[in-house]
């Protein structure tokens, strides 16, 4: 049995794209790095907001285990700061890995310089209350995908993507092999001898070529 540490190497090294081709859920490209460079492969903590509120999220913060990323769906008023430098310090002092929001945050620079890394919807000013309901560790829906307490969730600068904890073994290993045969195909295409039309088995006949005579 794998130890955590070495699934998230794994899943770090395959990144987001492969894996998302390898039978993971992929969120929609609106949820994007909050700053440049941010990466995170870690199990899913998730987060279930009232709209415009983000109490649920301080739970969170407060419960999450280390090595964790928060994962949250905020419901329809996206335009929010959900979270910022406050709960980023207090995340990180308990060990947790990262943030994933459909909804806004605030303080970048803050979160950059100190190497949090966050995936998010938007950028935002407005702050959001913290007195409505609210559910941590239960199924819930970000950009688009299902997340579940179990799951495994994978964010690069491609994007994000959730490995269902029952089929990650499943999804490593088609990643694995995707990437062997990707290996092939560049050393393939670093010759010059060959196309991704040979070596894809692509029909061309249906693209119609212009006459430049």
């Amino acid at each position: 049995m794998p130890s955590d540490g070495e699934i998230r190497a794994q899943l770090r090294e395959f990144g987001a794209a492969t894996l998302g081709e390898s039978g993971a859920r992929t969120m929609a490209p609106r949820i994007a790095p909050a700053w440049p460079g941010a990466r995170l492969a870690a199990p899913a903590f998730p987060v279930q907001c009232t709209a415009g509120d983000n109490l649920a999220i301080h739970v969170a913060a407060a419960r999450a285990p280390a090595g964790s990323v928060l994962v949250v769906d905020v419901g329809e008023l996206a335009d929010y700061g959900y979270w910022g430098e406050v709960l980023t310090t207090a995340a990180q002092a308990r060990g947790i890995q990262g943030l994933v929001i459909d909804g806004g945050v605030r303080d970048i620079e803050a979160l950059q310089r100190l190497g949090f890394a966050v995936f998010a919807s938007t950028i935002a000013l407005r702050g959001a209350t913290k007195d409505k309901v609210g559910a941590v560790e239960v199924p819930i829906r970000c950009g688009g995908a299902p997340v579940s307490p179990g799951d495994w969730v994978v964010g690069d600068a491609d994007g994000v993507a959730v490995v269902p904890g029952e089929r990650r073994d499943e999804v490593l290993a088609a990643a694995a092999a995707r990437t062997e045969k990707e290996a092939g195909l560049f050393d393939a295409l670093r010759t010059g001898d060959t196309s991704t039309l040979e070596l894809l088995s692509l029909d061309p006949s249906v693209v119609r070529v212009g006459d430049t005579g």
